[in-house]
């Protein structure tokens, strides 16, 4: 299942949109006004399917998603000196890859696929593929990304 991810060109905080191959909308992702990065993902219809929240007052960012109320796991960046590094405590998985370009590959613990994040070039907004490999971890997969993205953004 590919996602194309891509963020609104006007708005005054985080929004995106989510495609599935075929143009269709099958998430859409609103900020809110918190301490803190929170953004609200939500289905088409405008059901809340999930929550990242940002916790301030951490030596290093920490972001914690959430399927409606329940607590899926986090991902915090790790000291590094040139290419940013982060662990994931979600479902088991692992993070590799080139996050300052942004392509990644998220893997299960048995070393399996479980997504390949690639950001395209030349848009006037932020836009990534997303390449999930079973449909079911779509919604967990893209808060990690969303979460990474507002990584760097507070980081810039």
């Amino acid at each position: 299942m590919k996602l194309l991810f891509k963020q609104r060109f006007f708005s005054w905080f985080d929004s995106y949109d989510i495609y599935d191959e075929a143009g269709n909308t099958v998430f859409t992702v609103e900020g809110q006004l918190s301490w803190g990065h929170l953004l609200k993902i939500r289905d088409p219809s405008g059901r809340e399917l999930g929550t990242v929240r940002e916790r301030v007052l951490t030596l290093l960012p920490k972001f914690e998603i959430y399927r409606g109320e329940q607590y899926l796991g986090c991902i915090r960046k790790e000291f590094s000196l040139f290419h940013p590094r982060f662990t994931v405590d979600c479902n088991g998985w692992s993070m590799e890859g080139n996050f300052l370009e942004w392509d990644y590959t998220i893997f299960d613990n048995a070393g399996t696929v479980v997504a390949s994040v690639s950001k395209e070039l030349f848009h006037w907004t932020d836009t990534y593929v997303i390449d999930v490999a079973k449909p079911q971890d779509a919604l967990a997969v893209l808060m990690l990304v969303l979460a990474i993205d507002a990584e760097k953004c507070s980081r810039n």
